[in-house]
């Protein structure tokens, strides 16, 4: 059965490692490279520049800004995320009542349905949620102040979008609604194949929902959850919060540079101004960020590995 081995797992690898070689690794290899450059993006023409940009950069307010912003999206976004995704979850699959002559354990009546309503956003594409979103934040016709007005609270009409102290929040609130619902099934699957006994036998000892949920739950599905914030972490650096600020803001990232991210900043210098040796470099310090925020949640998450 040893006989060929490597070369039957090298046989299989080749292809899908040399795809991700070509379209994955060697872009980044590029980037690294057009960052000690002057290039436009727009002439075959450039010369090395060694680390001005770099020192550009370091030097760039609205950079700052934007990676404070950028962080507060992956810490914030992945922390009330994967919060809502585990609690909806846990009353989907455990959190109901034991009815006469169904399982002792099982979720809160009409579970079926709220799966389906939770995992309703993941259907529509980004670009419409966000542009929904953007209509219902509009402060004259939009859907929420005019709820606001129609139960009295005519004082408190908020620009939303157009306040440089809400804007962020505006935007971080949409990706919450947008990306729950695909945590609350990912979570759903794994806590549906805890074996019930486990339950059971918790139920008996007496425990209560918060005491099953923080002393078995959990530590059975995190590994899921240590995946899931990952992967919230790299959406919220990434393509979804460019998306939501490019579609909704003023400007977009306004106002005020409110609510720039790294990911709109890098956009911006490469096909705005054109200065796409500048933007790979800060495409450079995105990847870096993402990286350390990987590697710190792996470490901090890092525990020994259960089994049942």
């Amino acid at each position: 059965m040893q006989h060929g081995k490597y070369r039957f797992i090298v046989g299989f690898l080749a292809l899908p490692l040399g795809l991700y070689a070509l379209f994955v690794v060697w872009p980044f290899i590029q980037s690294i490279y057009y960052s000690f450059t002057d290039w436009t993006g727009l002439s075959p023409e450039f010369k090395m520049v060694g680390l001005d940009n770099y020192r550009r950069m370091l030097d760039d307010e609205i950079f700052w800004k934007s990676l404070q912003h950028s962080l507060i999206f992956a810490l914030v976004l992945p922390l009330v995320t994967i919060s809502l995704a585990l609690f909806f979850s846990f009353m989907i699959n455990v959190g109901g009542r034991h009815r006469r002559g169904g399982p002792v354990v099982t979720g809160v009546r009409g579970s079926s349905f709220y799966k389906i309503v939770y995992f309703f956003p993941q259907v529509l594409s980004i670009a419409i949620v966000a542009l929904l979103f953007a209509f219902a934040y509009n402060p004259d016709s939009g859907a929420i102040n005019s709820v606001l007005r129609g139960i009295g609270l005519d004082s408190v009409q908020p620009l939303w979008l157009g306040d440089p102290d809400l804007a962020l929040w505006a935007v971080m609130a949409v990706l919450v609604w947008s990306t729950v619902g695909f945590f609350v099934v990912l979570f759903s699957a794994g806590m549906a194949s805890i074996p019930a006994d486990l339950y059971e036998a918790a139920l008996l000892d007496g425990a209560g929902r918060a005491t099953t949920f923080f002393r078995m739950t959990l530590p059975l599905l995190w590994d899921t959850v240590q995946s899931g914030w990952i992967y919230m972490g790299i959406l919220a650096l990434g393509a979804e919060s460019f998306a939501v600020v490019q579609i909704m803001t003023t400007g977009p990232g306004g106002p005020d540079y409110s609510t720039t991210v790294m990911v709109l900043y890098v956009y911006q210098k490469a096909f705005r101004d054109g200065q796409a040796a500048y933007a790979t470099t800060i495409g450079v310090a995105l990847l870096l960020v993402t990286l350390a925020f990987a590697a710190l949640v792996m470490r901090l998450g890092r525990r020994e590995r259960l089994e049942y």
